[in-house]
């Protein structure tokens, strides 16, 4: 299962909710409907319309405020069958595991998620033989290749430096 969305609130009176896309296209959710939660429930998107931090959405089923608060903090997933082949790059999801090469081809660690904390996915890399892990920005300036078997990063001088304690 694939999360591609999340309900954030609830809005007005008649069981609308404040949805958060995580889709490439965001208003491609509604395609994908009906959603399952992570206990297995089903979500159907009836009606979504823009807002400037995602989308109000009416859900078959929810009609008032008390079942769209329930709704609220709900994760959206489906299927990861049901997505389109992403083409020339690779789903954020499927990065975990993958072993990170550095420019130069040594190998510098695996992949232990994918964060995202508003200003882009950041991949969270195991550096070999180190207790920590280090955030690195999923951006072609960081990025020089995402492949189904592997990364392979270029970072600057004193990226991966571990400042001592005093």
């Amino acid at each position: 299962m694939v999360l591609v969305g999340a309900i954030t609130a609830a809005h007005g009176i008649r069981g609308e909710v404040k949805l958060r896309s995580f889709t490439a296209d965001p208003a491609a959710i509604a395609s994908y409907s009906p959603l399952e939660t992570a206990a297995g429930g089903k979500i159907e998107i009836a009606k979504l319309r823009t807002r400037k931090d995602g989308f109000i959405a009416s859900l078959k089923g929810v009609t008032d405020r008390n079942a769209a608060e329930a709704l609220r903090g709900t994760e959206l997933f489906v299927p990861r069958g049901c997505l389109p082949e992403p083409g020339d790059g690779v789903y954020v999801h499927d990065l975990t595991g993958l072993p990170v090469h550095l420019a130069d081809g040594s190998l510098l660690g695996e992949i232990a998620g994918v964060a995202d904390y508003g200003a882009g996915d950041l991949i969270d890399v195991k550096i070999e033989g180190r207790k920590d892990t280090v955030l690195i920005p999923f951006a072609p300036q960081y990025v020089l290749e995402a492949a189904e078997d592997r990364i392979v990063v270029d970072l600057p001088k004193g990226y991966l430096d571990v400042e001592e304690e005093r």
